[in-house]
């Protein structure tokens, strides 16, 4: 890794899967970016080679959908990235996993927020991540207590991708936690925006109570910061299109969509369906790449 970027600034690591973005974001932080080798053995376990040398900071990237095996990852990745020289470590986790088990629901449930929070913050110094799943807690810092804790939200990018294809948009939400995002994305156009009230009784299993105002002859796009098993987005597009609404079209920041999730989402009434591209899916319609090299600038500039 003798490379003047390495020198001057340091270098990002990913994996194969994720290198081409990866790469867009290092490049545009200028930085040296390398691909940690990975090799798995007939029992499942891991084997990773780090470059041999590296530079006092280094930038570990990660996105942590599908997250089990990614914390191991992450866990001998980061180890050995500091016994191979690196003083400082910030991880870049676009989608940030175990951040909605926050309190305890019944006694003897594991807070895995709190429990995952503190093994990333064993492992970084910095934590960048977009639009996490916060509820109870207020602050990325509270659930992941580094120094630096940079939270960015996909709600602007995808407002504007909205406002390219749609005009006199109506923004809701899919339920009361999504306000936060849906606010922001319409301020940004000085869209008319509500939220409807869910009550959930399982994973799979949801009741939705539209806001009391008339969609009629709207153009309705539902927007939230992810989408997994769809069953809450199905259900307010049944009920949006039931009241009159002339398209429902959805947009996430995370788009997980298991299963048929999204063949579900389509055939309940839905137009177009966009995401960012902070997790890979065939609905990527705008790159949080430039965001996350602007935070990685600014901290650089922070630190020093």
């Amino acid at each position: 890794m003798n490379d003047a970027r390495v020198n001057a600034g340091g270098c990002l690591l990913c994996f194969d899967d994720e290198h081409a973005m990866a790469q867009s974001a290092a490049d545009q932080a200028d930085l040296l970016c390398a691909v940690i080798e990975r090799h798995r053995f007939p029992d499942g376990e891991l084997r990773l080679r780090l470059p041999e040398a590296l530079p006092n900071r280094v930038v570990l990237w990660r996105s942590l959908h599908q997250p089990n095996e990614k914390l191991v990852e992450l866990l001998i990745a980061a180890r050995t990235a500091r016994e191979l020289g690196a003083k400082h470590l910030t991880l870049v986790a676009p989608y940030l996993a175990y951040m909605r088990q926050d309190i305890a629901f019944r006694p003897g449930e594991a807070v895995s927020q709190r429990i995952v929070g503190g093994f990333l913050a064993s492992l970084f110094d910095a934590v960048i991540t977009v639009d996490p799943h916060l509820h109870r807690v207020a602050t990325l810092e509270e659930a992941i207590p580094v120094p630096d804790a940079i939270v960015l939200s996909g709600a602007p990018l995808l407002a504007d991708h909205i406002a390219a294809h749609r005009h006199d948009v109506l923004l809701m939400g899919p339920d009361e936690e999504a306000l936060q995002w849906v606010a922001v994305a319409a301020q940004r156009h000085g869209w008319d925006h509500a939220v409807c009230r869910k009550t959930r009784h399982g994973d799979r299993d949801v009741d939705i109570e539209l806001p009391a105002l008339s969609v009629a002859g709207r153009a309705v796009v539902l927007i939230d910061d992810m989408a997994s098993s769809g069953h809450t987005l199905v259900r307010a597009i049944e009920l949006l299109r039931s009241a009159g609404a002339a398209s429902v079209d959805v947009a996430v920041t995370h788009a997980l969509f298991a299963s048929d999730a999204l063949a579900r989402v389509r055939a309940a009434g839905a137009g177009a369906v966009w995401s960012t591209d902070c997790v890979a899916h065939a609905s990527n319609a705008v790159s949080i790449v430039p965001a996350i090299a602007g935070a990685l600038c600014d901290l650089q500039a922070r630190r020093g």
